[in-house]
């Protein structure tokens, strides 16, 4: 692959804590490219700078130094609803290794709630989102609540919502480490599938290898 290939282009990345008044590098001299459509793992151990490198991606860390280029395919295009920005498909989404879905809202409405965001019509969103909460395996559980799924389940859900929003670029940081090994395989299989069906890119990090193997 070409740099001009890359969808995720990154030079001389830093990232610099202060830690009891003295500098710490969680990142330092970061270079990477990533192909658009590639399911990019990266493996190390906990505290190696994984999760701050996906923030910064995500937009919810600053890096102290570097370069960051993320290429667009949207070129500014809209859909036809007349909403303009709103409903452009957004650059990335974060699937976090913790449970991040809303307690109080349904399988349904949590996976299509980027959608309703963007400003989607409830009709537009649901038709939209009951496809993914089918391909994670949770058809019949559409109007279920969070305190009613398994650790698994929820995990699912947050899995159907960021391909539900179609972002460009898929972040994911360690979305199994939680789970039971018989589970982390299983959703390691279905994500793969989701994947192949739409090559999306994927920035995978983990701190197991045989984890990075399987995908």
């Amino acid at each position: 692959m070409s740099t001009a290939d890359a969808k995720i282009r990154i030079r001389g990345l830093r990232k610099r804590f202060m830690v009891r008044g003295q500098p710490v590098d969680a990142l330092a001299g970061i270079d990477l490219d990533i192909g658009g459509g590639e399911f990019f793992c990266i493996v190390g151990p906990s505290g190696c700078g994984k999760t701050t490198l996906l923030r910064i991606l995500a937009g919810l860390e600053t890096r102290t130094a570097g370069r960051i280029e993320v290429s667009s395919d949207q070129s500014g295009d809209h859909d036809r609803s007349g909403r303009g920005n709103a409903t452009l498909r957004p650059l990335n989404s974060m699937v976090f290794q913790e449970q991040s879905i809303f307690p109080w809202m349904s399988v349904r409405d949590n996976v299509a709630f980027g959608l309703k965001a963007r400003g989607f019509s409830k009709g537009e969103r649901y038709a939209i989102a009951d496809p993914f909460v089918h391909k994670v395996g949770l058809q019949g559980f559409e109007d279920a609540l969070p305190h009613q799924l398994s650790g698994g389940m929820k995990q699912r859900v947050s899995i159907a919502r960021a391909f539900a929003n179609d972002p460009e670029v898929l972040l994911m940081d360690e979305p199994f480490a939680a789970l039971d090994e018989q589970t982390n395989l299983i959703l390691q299989a279905e994500l793969l599938r989701i994947w192949d069906e739409s090559r999306k890119t994927v920035l995978y990090v983990t701190h197991s290898i045989d984890e990075a193997m399987a995908s």
